[in-house]
């Protein structure tokens, strides 16, 4: 005897074409509500891995979201810099592990340039505590060395010892380039899915020696200087864009963030990063919620196109009902063939959909990491993701009740009489 489950596959491979297009619609419905959630996800997940094991971030008085931004991710910029002898007092700090400056407001091609100095290579971490490895080359030694982020490196064609000219400001398209001092590449770092992968990184004296002569972003007429008189020329930095803190424990961080908040000789920001990412995030979480919510209304729509599917064909399947009750079906088997007909619809429509993600996310993962710096892995569903396709799934449940009560009082009305 076929079972329900065979049964109610029998009768929609009868009505196979309209069953196709209820389950096409229901496959991109949840393609799109789980894909909304996959990149909603790694798009958290990537600017958390950002920054890694750094307990403060210094700058100059500002919102917390803006520095975070222009330190880390490089958008923006800090409304003003720190003094270096700030940087090195605080950094000389009892409780303070490490630092890493960061001095921001040079491009190439559009590119950040990042003015640092080997602490960074040391200390930063990223992704749970990855460190940055350098896959060409070696990082920066000489004074006009330049190490280049693994998506520079793709995307213009450099290779180790190529040389490139650095460009004033941070815009796409630069009038004020440093051309008398061309740098050398010198290594290439590996491929981290942050806003490393899209940064060069010079020392903080190469930053000082391509503005000698520079005021106000702008090069002063007779004051170009060559190489070799940049490396003579007193390098100290005189301010960085900001300094990230690494403290001998976690217990100090809130002391420390205390006395930099109240720094009498500079007014100064100390934000811890997740808290910061965390501000930022309910910022955006509204347009996060809003592409949520447009990707359940299609889910929705796919639901109600089964629904009118399902009731468009109960009419024309009086006579399969009455045929069902001359056999010794009841009612409530009536009921129960069409609610398990919308089940396997909408089963076999989240189980296509999930697939098509993950297909997705094979064939354009490395694009879109290139293009978005996401980084997109394939793999079983999250627990958040679960509970959506369990939601599809019941609300195809539910959906499938209207036309499942019409059968089952047609089915009682109708007794063995057909009525055409």
């Amino acid at each position: 005897m076929i079972g329900l489950s065979g049964l109610a596959l029998q009768s929609l491979w009868n009505r196979r074409g309209t069953a196709l297009l209820t389950l096409l619609s229901l496959t991109l419905a949840v393609t799109l509500l789980i894909g909304v959630e996959k990149i909603r996800t790694e798009a958290r997940d990537g600017f958390y891995a950002s920054v890694s094991g750094t307990d403060l971030i210094v700058g100059a008085r500002t919102s917390p979201v803006q520095l975070l931004l222009a330190s880390v991710f490089r958008l923006g910029d800090a409304p003003a810099n720190v003094s270096y002898d700030t940087f090195e007092l605080i950094s000389s700090h009892p409780l303070v592990a490490w630092s890493i400056p960061i001095s921001l407001g040079d491009s190439h091609r559009g590119y950040r340039v990042l003015g640092t100095n080997d602490a960074y290579y040391e200390h930063f971490r990223f992704s749970r505590g990855q460190r940055l490895t350098v896959t060409e080359g070696a990082w920066f030694d000489d004074l006009f060395d330049v190490v280049l982020g693994a998506e520079i490196a793709a995307e213009l064609g450099y290779a180790v010892d190529d040389s490139l000219i650095l460009s004033h400001g941070t815009q796409a398209v630069s009038f004020a380039d440093h051309d008398a001092l061309p740098f050398r590449v010198s290594g290439v770092l590996a491929r981290t899915g942050t806003p490393v992968d899209r940064t060069l990184h010079v020392s903080l004296e190469a930053i000082e020696a391509i503005h000698i002569g520079w005021e106000s972003g702008v090069q002063l007429p007779g004051q170009e200087v060559a190489a070799d008189a940049a490396r003579a020329a007193d390098l100290r930095p005189g301010s960085v864009t900001a300094f990230l803190l690494g403290l001998q424990s976690r217990a100090a961080v809130l002391r420390v963030q205390q006395a930099v908040n109240v720094y009498p000789e500079e007014a100064l920001t100390a934000i811890l990063p997740a808290v910061a990412m965390q501000q930022f995030f309910s910022l955006v979480g509204v347009a996060e919620d809003a592409l949520l919510i447009v990707s359940a209304f299609v889910v929705l729509v796919g639901l109600a196109g089964m629904m009118t599917m399902l009731l468009a064909t109960l009419s024309e399947r009086r006579r399969e009902m009455a045929i069902l009750r001359s056999v010794g079906a009841r009612p409530v088997h009536v009921f129960a063939l069409l609610v398990a007909e919308s089940l396997l619809l909408t089963v076999i429509g989240a189980a296509l959909g999930l697939i098509c993600v993950q297909l997705l996310i094979l064939g354009t993962g490395p694009l879109l990491e290139a293009l978005a710096g996401i980084r997109f892995e394939a793999g079983l569903p999250t627990l958040r993701e679960w509970q959506l396709l369990a939601a599809v799934i019941g609300g195809g449940t539910l959906v499938s009740l209207v036309p499942g009560v019409l059968a089952y009082r047609r089915s009682l009305a109708d007794g063995l009489t057909v009525r055409l």
